[in-house]
């Protein structure tokens, strides 16, 4: 298959070590100071070798582009290269029927011994949106050093590692006894983080608090087939967020984004939902009714669909924020509990690095 590529595409993929760096796979030139307007092969300049097309400049620059990179870069469909960047993997859609008594699970020992089980628990969560970890030591220390095998922590208005009761340090109900409905995280920043950790280390002198999940992508399926008109406007109609409830802040995302966030290829990128944190709906007045319609629709699923398993020391919980929504039940007595965020695309990397390895990882992109 024969393309026809730009020249200056072509002269600013140069990969000779003039213009790109073997290791850390960053451009040395400046594309637009150092590669003239007018570039071009140069007479007689192209030739074919051993699998690689190599290329004589009209400035007298040397390049050299292996048909298989080449192809690879322009055989594929956009929805396809969507598919590689995201580290898209053959999804599990779960209800509670399809994993209450066998969820997805991984030793705490497997994880810390080395990256082959971090690759086992990454797939895990990036296959089922949640994985719980069996033997971890019920210390915030321990359950730190877990979460950093992933990568690090992100930083927010709750701090970074957190452990907390409930006792209303901050400002949000989970620093509350209430009971919390199925949500997802964070709505109120522009890029919600990708991954949550809970691990409970202690409940005493109480009950309840039993956690609940949702599996966002496998509702978002149903709605789209039982109620196709509900799901376009649920992807289209957009709400903002904000968390004020500490003195010293008030976030809001710079845009307001929909329930259901859809990449430039039409895939299910991000399921945004939090009843408790939304704030207006960016929509006309007359377009109001339809958003509520369609979000009872949206709400009656995820309530056919939610999986109810209580929390217990020595079993952290992760899940993709972008995908899985939680809650919990109300409770009494006291309960401790530790955990944090991380980052979507750190998480992301670790999974294609750890499951692909690096070359796979970078060729869609270097």
């Amino acid at each position: 298959m024969y393309v026809n590529v730009p020249e200056i595409w072509l002269r600013d993929h140069c990969h000779c070590e003039k213009c790109f760096h073997p290791s850390t796979k960053q451009r040395l030139i400046e594309t637009f100071d150092e590669i003239p307007a007018d570039i071009s092969i140069a007479p007689n300049g192209l030739f074919e070798d051993a699998g690689m097309f190599r290329i004589t400049w009209n400035n007298g620059h040397q390049s050299s582009y292996d048909k298989g990179w080449l192809q690879a870069r322009f055989d594929s469909t956009n929805s396809s290269r969507s598919v590689e960047r995201q580290g898209l993997v053959e999804l599990s859609l779960w209800a509670a029927k399809d994993i209450k008594d066998k969820p997805p699970a991984i030793d705490y020992d497997e994880i810390m011994a080395s990256d082959d089980g971090v690759k086992d628990w990454t797939r895990l969560v990036r296959q089922y949106g949640f994985c719980y970890v069996d033997n971890c030591p019920p210390s915030p220390e321990a359950t730190q050093s877990l979460l950093e095998r992933i990568a690090f922590i992100r930083h927010t208005h709750y701090g970074g590692f957190y452990d907390f009761t409930a006792d209303l340090s901050k400002g949000d109900t989970a620093y509350t006894q209430l009971g919390i409905g199925a949500h997802t995280d964070n709505t109120y920043f522009t890029e919600p983080a990708g991954l949550q950790l809970f691990h409970m280390l202690s409940h005493t002198d109480g009950e309840g608090g039993v956690s609940q999940l949702v599996d966002g992508f496998a509702a978002a399926q149903l709605l789209r087939e039982e109620e196709p008109r509900a799901y376009d406007i649920l992807s289209r109609y957009c709400v903002f967020s904000h968390a004020s409830g500490n003195d010293t802040s008030s976030i809001q995302p710079i845009r307001s984004k929909p329930v259901l966030d859809h990449d430039g290829c039409g895939h299910l990128l991000q399921v945004r939902w939090n009843t408790t944190d939304r704030a207006r709906i960016d929509c006309t007045v007359d377009q109001l009714q339809s958003w509520y319609d369609a979000a009872r629709k949206w709400t009656d699923i995820l309530k056919r669909i939610e999986y109810w398993e209580p929390l217990r020391p020595g079993r952290p919980l992760i899940f993709d924020n972008w995908r899985v929504l939680h809650g919990r039940s109300a409770f009494t007595g006291k309960r401790r509990m530790c955990g944090g965020y991380i980052n979507r695309d750190d998480f992301i990397s670790r999974f294609k690095m750890t499951n692909y390895g690096r070359e796979q990882t970078i060729s869609p992109v270097a």
